[in-house]
């Protein structure tokens, strides 16, 4: 008879629930044994929903493959709604039906996990670029038109450039042909790879501008309007990176 040790190494090759295995392990009245099948079979229904799930953000990705179309890049952005700081667009191409375990719309992504997943996509990606405009350009041009230039420069980093563009409820001035979707983060794995390369990316640099702007809680609130940002604007008063276009800096600070 296999020791528990051997049946958990033979647990960990089961990737199918309907495994022959696993139903003849089934059979086995020692408690260890039957803890580690139940354990195995919640592993992989696990994967198993995973993989379902990937699989459903991948339809607006299928459908283009179906018509030739190979290289699909996802672009998203990250910042619209800050007091502070830039706003920073991500543009992936990812490998035809590539799937990244826990990769999903960035706000669904626990932080904890964010790293990671980032590493991910960039070890699978074909290509990223990455598009920065800071609060400069928005107070100039607004946000809608800043997120748009944003968009546009990362596209215009990618090395091949892309044959279509899945962007997240947007549409672009460029040559390019592309579809616009409503929540398209949390639909698209292409669009949900630009989205967690553009959190990481915002999130670091506003973790410097922390130390280089202490007091207002930065590297925590990514520049949203949080009680402790309110405090730091009202005790300390507007740094370089605020945005004179956005309430309340804008009637701190007179501006038009």
């Amino acid at each position: 008879m296999a020791t528990i040790k051997e049946i958990k190494e033979q647990l960990a090759n089961i990737q199918q629930l309907n495994d022959p295995l696993l139903a003849e392990l089934e059979q086995d009245s020692r408690s260890g044994v039957i803890q580690s099948v139940a354990k195995r079979k919640r592993e992989i229904k696990k994967c198993l929903e995973e993989d379902e799930r990937l699989e459903g953000m991948l339809a607006y990705e299928k459908e283009l493959y179906g018509q030739g179309i190979r290289l699909i890049a996802g672009i998203d952005e990250v910042g619209r709604g800050p007091l502070a700081g830039p706003v920073v667009a991500a543009a992936v191409i990812l490998p035809q039906a590539c799937k990244i375990s826990g990769l999903n719309d960035s706000k669904k992504i626990p932080k904890s996990k964010h790293k990671e997943i980032y590493e991910a996509v960039l070890e699978h990606a074909i290509a990223i670029g990455v598009g920065v405009k800071d609060n400069h350009v928005i107070d100039q041009v607004n946000i809608y038109e800043a997120t748009k230039l944003a968009m546009i420069e990362a596209i215009g980093q990618l090395n091949p450039q892309p044959q279509h563009l899945l962007i997240d409820a947007m549409k672009l001035d460029l040559p390019i042909s592309q579809t616009s979707i409503i929540k398209g983060d949390a639909n698209s794995l292409s669009i949900a790879a630009a989205s967690i390369v553009a959190k990481v990316t915002r999130d670091q640099m506003m973790t410097t501008y922390d130390q280089e702007y202490p007091g207002y809680d930065f590297a925590q609130n990514a520049g949203y309007g949080t009680t402790k940002h309110l405090e730091g604007l009202e005790k300390q008063g507007v740094t370089p990176i605020h945005r004179r276009s956005f309430e309340p800096i804008k009637s701190m600070t007179g501006v038009n």
